[in-house]
């Protein structure tokens, strides 16, 4: 098997251009590398550099494997990154569930630092509808969650309210309620409403008040978005899902008679006792806690 030192003196005199470099480089006496990549060329059986001229030149040999020995060290400093995590009590995997509906960007400079400082654990990020998050949280699939807040969570749950989105009633910009300055409870029972399905037994959110008798359900806030820019019906949709068809004109935002002041709806950060979370875990949890309020309310 080829040590390592090996391979690094081999890419270390390409990178640095010669062999007296990469002595300096990893400490060791150029004799030491000259010696240690002349025993490499003997182990793979190919000459890696010509050394017919003043200063060793890479071979074509020398090139085409140039990229596996790199790959071979890169592969032993992620091995010893996560092995040096585990050992600290770094989870290997942290996943994230942010409900449908909820803007990830906030969590932008979050997510760039939990890179940077746990650069050994792979972040999984799910995107499942409310009842969903509280059950992949239940089952332990997921460690922490983002989700729309709840009038009570089951045993064992652990929340804290992290800010409110904003729910926008929208139309499409050919839709009839789309003349209208204002409107009003008749004007709005008078066409179809796309509102959140509904699981059996899960709680109606402020996203699913019913203000039409003619209802269409559907699974998550981007596909009722849809629905309702090809002209299917009217919708109350977080921010986040509208402002950029808002933006582009196909959506209009309506605007109540009967009320004055945005909706909100409550988002919590939800994480289990039965489920202990990591250094890594803790760091995320305890980072999207201390964003402020107001980033949420942003599209």
């Amino acid at each position: 098997m080829i040590n390592p030192d090996t391979l690094q003196a081999f890419v270390l005199a390409v990178e640095l251009g010669s062999f007296s470099a990469a002595a300096r480089r990893m400490g060791k006496a150029q004799s030491a590398i000259s010696t240690a990549i002349a025993n490499l060329e003997i182990d793979c059986g190919v000459a890696l550099f010509d050394r017919s001229g003043r200063s060793p030149v890479l071979t074509s040999e020398g090139e085409a494997l140039l990229p596996h020995a790199k790959g071979v060290l890169l592969g032993n400093r992620e091995f010893m990154a996560k092995a040096n995590s585990m050992a600290e009590g770094i989870e290997t995997r942290l996943r994230l569930a942010l409900e449908a509906g909820i803007t990830i960007n906030p969590l932008a400079e979050v997510l760039q630092e939990f890179a940077d400082r746990f650069s050994a654990v792979t972040l999984e990020v799910l995107m499942p509808s409310p009842s969903e998050t509280a059950a992949l949280l239940r089952d332990g699939s997921v460690d922490i969650g983002l989700m729309t807040e709840q009038e009570g969570y089951p045993l064992g749950f652990q929340f804290r309210g992290i800010g409110y989105s904003t729910l926008v009633p929208v139309c499409a910009s050919s839709h009839p309620l789309a003349r209208l300055d204002q409107v009003g409870h008749r004007d709005l029972r008078q066409y179809r409403q796309v509102i959140r399905y509904e699981r059996p037994g899960e709680k109606p959110d402020q996203q699913n008040e019913m203000k039409s008798p003619s209802v269409w359900h559907a699974e998550n806030p981007a596909l009722i978005a849809d629905l309702v820019v090809v002209g299917l019906g009217w919708a109350e949709l977080p921010l986040s899902v509208v402002a950029e068809p808002l933006s582009r004109g196909v959506l209009k935002r309506l605007h109540y008679r009967f009320q004055q002041t945005d909706t909100f709806a409550g988002l919590d950060l939800v994480w289990t006792e039965r489920r202990a979370l990591g250094l890594a875990g803790q760091w995320m949890r305890d980072a999207i806690l201390a964003l402020p309020e107001a980033v949420w309310l942003k599209p």
